[in-house]
């Protein structure tokens, strides 16, 4: 499956941007999706991931009561709404799929990348 982020930009400190991946694949039903992200120095990590149907989420601690993950299928679409945005957050956020076993965090089982949108917050 062909992943397309987009939804980042500059932000300040506190506000609010939500990101979109669109799939290109009407069985992007089948899959599970992630939320990854990488700042400039460090290794990917986890930040959100949901189950086909969308009844099950995970998120890392991290980001947990301020972003949340949805998806919509009859769209072929993820999205991430950020909000209370922290300099910390600044990174490439990449999203990703995988087939089956549930929400998970580890990025081995993800094997469909898409090509990352940059999220700048500013202090």
């Amino acid at each position: 499956v062909q992943l397309q982020a987009s939804g980042g930009g500059l932000v300040q400190a506190g506000g609010s941007l939500r990101l979109s991946c669109a799939a290109s694949e009407r069985t992007f039903s089948s899959y599970v999706m992630g939320w990854f992200r990488q700042a400039p120095g460090k290794e990917r990590e986890i930040v959100a991931s949901i189950s086909e149907s969308g009844g099950n989420k995970y998120y890392a601690d991290s980001v947990k009561g301020r972003f949340t993950i949805s998806r919509d299928n009859a769209k072929n679409t993820m999205y991430l709404q950020m909000n209370s945005l922290k300099p910390e957050d600044t990174a490439v956020y990449y999203c990703a799929a995988k087939w089956g076993l549930g929400p998970t965090p580890d990025i081995i089982d993800y094997h469909s990348w898409g090509q990352g949108t940059l999220v700048t917050v500013s202090s």
